[in-house]
């Protein structure tokens, strides 16, 4: 499963919307996806699974670059 991750890149610095960030995880659970970005510092807001047209949507974007948990 694919999932989207929306995050600030410094955990310890107020969320801020036009600072927020995306990037792709390819997972088998929300729960691996947490446990792969750990170790970076990131403050990670939201975690969503991405299916049928809104996967398909994001993968034509030329932002799409996914990585492997």
């Amino acid at each position: 499963m694919i999932y989207k991750v929306y995050y600030q890149e410094n955990k310890h610095e107020t969320p801020v919307r036009e600072n927020t960030k995306t990037l792709y995880v390819e997972a088998s659970s929300e729960r691996e996806v947490r446990a792969y970005l750990k170790e970076r510092n990131y403050n990670i807001e939201l975690v969503q699974l991405l299916e049928g047209n809104y996967l398909e949507y994001e993968q034509a974007s030329p932002n799409f670059r996914l990585e492997n948990a």
